[in-house]
């Protein structure tokens, strides 16, 4: 008898490279190049503080760049220089160009440091994608 719990299936990390419009379900390993903040609104002075914060952050590998969106207590961790593993991670289409994100079905963890180096002259966003419709007769 097996002492691992059933269900369990340990995590397959993807490379930024790798990373296609509209697939879901990434585990990546990535290091914070840089973060701006996009959008903070709400009021921080209730009983329930009803904040929203949205930050773009370049976020990379050995491989290549991508922006990832990060949400409300995202943004604190996503600090320049930072190594972070986003789980569950999906892509989103913003403006015809990908963006990484991690819902409410995902984590995003800070991690011990890596040895790695971005590959900064390959950045997903960059690349424009256009919607296609394929007619199935």
């Amino acid at each position: 008898m097996s002492d691992s719990k059933p269900g369990l299936r340990k995590p397959v990390f993807t490379k930024v490279d790798q990373l296609r419009p509209g697939t879901s379900g990434h585990t990546l390993t990535v290091k914070v190049v840089n973060a701006k903040m996009v959008m903070q609104k709400g009021r921080s002075d209730g009983p329930q503080s009803r904040q929203m914060r949205i930050a773009e952050c370049l976020v990379g590998d050995e491989t290549g760049m991508i922006i990832f969106t990060a949400r409300n207590e995202q943004v604190d961790l996503m600090k320049e220089g930072a190594i972070v593993i986003l789980r569950n991670a999906k892509i989103d289409m913003f403006k015809g160009s990908m963006r990484l994100a991690v819902d409410k079905w995902g984590r995003v963890e800070v991690t011990e440091p890596a040895s790695f180096t971005v590959k900064e002259d390959n950045n997903l966003s960059l690349i424009e994608y256009e919607l296609v419709n394929v007619v199935v007769e």
